[in-house]
């Protein structure tokens, strides 16, 4: 996959970090684009940028070791429902399994999304990712318009939707009542506040690239917790220290990675300027161990 990829100037993929993260309008995106574009074109450098769901896709939907579900979940502190993909392995058949939560990136949950919901149903997971678009009608199909509508729901409901989702995945009569959460960018940082919110409901958190709690509200941190981020992501890679420090003092669980020549994003395959296959495998291989261990034990 990374063999095929266009050489694209680091100044456009932080270009397009900041744009996707509502530091910079659409405007301001493409000018910045043009300006390192040089003889592979703005058109071709858009295109490298952008998510290819298709390419990236691990574990297609129709896989047939998985029984796969869309629920709709009750959020009465939230926004009403909140819709989620469910997925568990089909072999397990009426057998309890461990839960994780899946926290999607500042789209919605996009397809890159529920393939991790798979991946994690392979590895004996019971998973789930809910939308947390679903009060302005949900992923629309589209990241840029999915970042728009994210401008629109209320950042506070749509916490409590994802708290009542993680309560809800808890308490089903297949889960064994034990869940981790697991999330990346605004994902990641959701998964942090859980590890807050839900004390010893949780038992594992594994935030990518996210945003710490406020250091005053790590001591309420009951689960275990293993950090991501990449080296070249230094505004969030910079808050690990103090975080560890806050954790280590909290007396939690806990482990965190800097993964080198890795940028923000770097586990996401479908943007593959951003994808780094040796930290994303990595990682993810530590992810699944922590969850073997924290939540499935």
């Amino acid at each position: 996959m990374e063999s095929k990829k266009p050489h694209v100037p680091p100044e456009a993929v932080e270009a397009y970090n900041k744009y996707i993260h509502g530091e910079i309008n659409r405007r301001d995106f493409m000018e910045r684009l043009t300006a390192v574009a040089g003889a592979l074109g703005v058109t071709t450098l858009v295109q490298a940028l952008m998510p290819d769901y298709a390419s990236a896709q691990k574990v297609p939907p129709t896989d047939a070791r998985l029984t796969i579900e869309r629920v709709t979940i009750p959020s009465p502190m939230g926004n009403g429902t909140i819709n989620g993909y469910l997925a568990r392995p089909a072999k397990a058949g009426a057998t309890k399994l461990p839960g994780i939560l899946v926290v999607h990136e500042n789209r919605g949950r996009n397809p890159h999304m529920e393939d991790i919901v798979r991946r994690l149903a392979l590895d004996d997971f019971m998973a789930v990712a809910p939308d947390g678009l679903t009060s302005v009608g949900g992923y629309p199909g589209d990241d840029e318009k999915g970042g728009q509508l994210f401008g629109q729901v209320d950042r506070g409901k749509m916490t409590e939707d994802f708290v009542a989702a993680a309560h809800w995945l808890k308490n089903r009569s297949d889960c064994t009542g034990k869940i981790g959460v697991t999330g990346f960018c605004f994902g990641g940082g959701v998964a942090n506040t859980l590890a807050v919110r839900m004390g010893a409901d949780l038992a594992a958190a594994a935030p990518f690239y996210g945003q710490p709690p406020m250091e005053a509200d790590v001591a309420k941190i009951k689960a275990a917790v293993l950090v991501h981020h990449g080296e070249m992501d230094t505004r969030l890679a910079s808050t690990w220290p103090a975080y560890d420090k806050a954790l280590t003092a909290a007396g939690v669980p806990h482990e965190g990675y800097i993964y080198k020549d890795a940028v923000h994003g770097f586990n996401n395959d479908a943007t593959p300027q951003r994808y780094n296959k040796e930290a994303a495998d990595l990682a993810w291989s530590r992810t699944v161990a922590w969850f073997n261990k924290y939540v499935r034990g």
